[in-house]
This record gives structure tokens, sequence and C-alpha cells, in this order.
């Protein structure tokens, strides 16, 4: 998704893309410190259906998304270039 620049990063950008309506599956980091940063993703996320999960890293996050800052949040977006991956991915988040 990084290589397709199919990812949203951050608090602010992926909270505007939520409220815009983009699908997809958002990512959070669990040693974000303090967690009122971005406590509100999930409850945005089940008001609009949207899959979400946790690791435990926000650094590996960041580097999962191609980036050398670290990151609490991600939302990565579907595209036709990795549809079979991505449909993996959905499956095993829905089923947490």
């Amino acid at each position: 998704a990084a290589k397709h620049k199919q990812i949203r990063r951050g608090v602010k950008e992926v909270q505007k893309f939520i409220n815009k309506g983009e699908k997809g599956i958002t990512v959070l980091a669990g040693d974000t410190q303090p967690i009122d940063v971005y406590c509100h993703i999930p409850i945005m996320c089940e008001d609009r259906s949207l899959p979400y999960a946790y690791v435990p890293s926000k650094s590996d996050l960041g580097a999962a998304a191609g980036s050398k800052r670290p990151t609490c949040v991600i939302l990565v977006k579907p595209h036709e270039e990795y549809q079979e991956t991505y449909q993996e991915c959905l499956a095993e988040v829905e089923a947490l």
C-alpha cells in the first residue's frame, strides 16, 4: 500500500478521511501515550463499520507504512494492485 500511496498516516489525516467516508483498514499503535490522542478513532470506525486492529508498537507501525518516523494510526485503503492481499487482511481483522 505504501508503494501505491494508499496509506493515510497520523491522527488528523485518518480522522479527516474517515469523516469524508473513505473505506479501509485502520491500524492503531498500542503504545501511544497519552491514550486521549486517538481514543476517539475506534468509535469513529465502529460508527462507520470500518475494521480496525491494534499493533504493539508505533515505531513498527511507522516502518510498516514506509515512514522513518513512528506513527500512532494509519488507514490502509484498498487498491486493485494488492486486492487479494487486502482481502486476506480484511478477513483477519474482521475475525478479531
